[in-house]
């Protein structure tokens, strides 16, 4: 794409447009493993991959810089894989259609990746440099940080040579981040019987779209439509006043993604359709006028569809009804220590099939309180019990405690002011970065976290604003070279 490549600069932006041909959702990294492999061998680089299928470059330091500390460049190589819903996209084999839009680019229908393809491109820049000033130099590749941080659990010690890491994850120029929320997941398998449906029934198909969607955790704090929520709180009322029986129900995708999209096939006696009609346009204008400030594009459709030969039995479907209701979603709690923090919140992410006759309600929680993850977590597993759903746990990662002592840190700060005459925003992220599971294996680490700044990741509308790239690559660049002695 010849307008991403004469973007400055240019050695960041040739490997991000290389990146985008490359599917890499989340569990299917080996193209993109297999890319960073041959890009290794062709510049002659020592690399090698861990059980986990994590990748590990390493470089030696330029001339004179041999005596400073090892220096950990590390990105995740995975993507959420979202589009809206009537985009044809093969995320396992299809290239991101990106293009450029008044300062920002974008992907066309699609997630872009650039969460965290800019991180692997300005790795590979300055791996592929020969003019870069920098001390021993290892760049590690994670695989799948998006749906589980598997690749950052299975980091082995020994593995890891630098002193200073260098997260290249974060999604907001001109801060810098020391902390970050832990989390774990909620799962719960529904079992459910099914009825024959009675004589004088019709079907609907009910659904919620055009929400935002976003980020679970740098986004939860927004007051966004949960479109799981809003299909359920239609659905319970209307059983209440209709008798409707629910054939089938499915929202959400990613854990880490507030849903954007939901459907319902519903039936009911054929008698109550009209009736039905007026309060389902009652009700879709009450949402969309609580929604109105965050939700322009929100919609509500009521479609007459094929009709099941079977529905939920009735108990089950007032089990889910009223647990997804119950069900709490958004901010539990702020940080009573750092001003403006989400310190805990839980996501309602999806609700999808594993069976004829099996539902999976998946969410996520996190907490930059270990004890409080735990704690909504247990509220959740409380809920989903009560509606006699099997539950688990997974995708368990710890918090990264903020240092202000860091010594990486008043380098950091430094450096930025040196280069743009301003400070940088010191702060904690509520988002999930892999730091904490590092320093499970590498107490000794010093880091930071950084990036360019990013919109919209993981939906659709995710954006990379191109001024802030080049902000963010003369930023790295400098700190490279005012790394401290070992």
């Amino acid at each position: 794409m010849q307008q991403i490549t004469e973007l400055h600069p240019h050695e960041v932006w040739n490997y991000f447009n290389e990146i985008l041909a490359i599917p890499r959702i989340s569990g299917h990294e080996e193209k993109i493993i297999a890319y960073l492999e041959a890009f290794a061998r062709e510049h002659h680089l020592v690399h090698k991959l861990d059980k986990a299928g994590n990748l590990l470059i390493s470089k030696p330091a330029t001339r004179g810089m041999e005596n400073r500390k090892g220096v950990i460049l590390q990105s995740h190589v995975d993507m959420v894989g979202e589009k809206h819903a009537d985009v044809k996209h093969d995320f396992n084999r299809d290239p991101i259609q990106a293009y450029v839009d008044d300062g920002w680019i974008k992907a066309r229908g699609t997630t872009l990746g650039a969460d965290d393809g800019i991180g692997i491109a300005a790795s590979m820049a300055i791996l592929a440099s020969d003019d870069i000033p920098h001390g021993p130099l290892e760049s590690l590749f994670t695989v799948d940080e998006e749906s589980g941080m598997t690749g950052a659990l299975g980091i082995q010690p020994g593995f890891l040579k630098g002193s200073i890491l260098l997260n290249l994850d974060s999604e907001d120029e001109g801060e810098i981040f020391i902390g970050c929320a832990g989390g774990i997941d909620t799962v719960a398998t529904f079992r459910y019987k099914k009825k024959r449906i009675k004589r004088n029934t019709i079907a609907l198909s009910v659904a919620v779209g055009g929400l935002r969607g976003g980020h679970s955790g740098d986004e939860i704090h927004k007051g966004l439509g949960n479109s799981i929520k809003i299909l359920n709180r239609f659905l319970w009322n209307a059983r209440q006043q209709f008798n409707i029986r629910l054939a089938k129900m499915e929202g959400g995708k990613a854990r880490n993604a507030i849903p954007r999209e939901a459907v319902a096939l519903i039936t009911l006696p054929a008698k109550s359709l009209e009736l039905l009609r007026v309060y389902f346009d009652s009700f879709a204008d009450i949402i969309k006028q609580e929604l109105a400030a965050v939700e322009p594009d929100l919609h509500l459709t009521l479609e007459p569809a094929e009709l099941p030969e079977t529905v939920m039995g009735r108990k089950y479907q007032q089990r889910l009804f009223n647990t997804l209701y119950a069900c709490p979603h958004g901010v539990i709690g702020m940080s009573q220590e750092i001003e403006g923090l989400v310190e805990t919140s839980t996501n309602l992410a999806a609700v999808r099939y594993t069976g004829e006759d099996t539902l999976e309600i998946v969410t996520s929680q996190r907490s930059s309180v270990e004890s409080a993850s735990q704690d909504i977590a247990d509220r959740m597993n409380a809920l989903f019990t009560l509606m006699g759903a099997r539950v688990r746990h997974s995708g368990g990662y710890p918090g990264w405690k903020p240092d202000m002592s860091s010594q990486v840190l008043k380098i950091s700060e430094r450096v930025y002011r040196a280069v743009f005459d301003r400070d940088p925003v010191v702060k904690a992220v509520h988002a999930g970065l892999e730091c904490g599971l590092f320093l499970q294996k590498y107490p000794h680490l010093d880091m930071i976290s950084f990036g360019p700044t990013v919109k919209g990741a993981h939906t659709p509308e995710e954006r990379i604003d191109i001024g802030t790239v080049d902000k963010f690559w003369r930023y790295l660049l400098a700190l490279l070279e005012q790394t401290p002695g070992k």
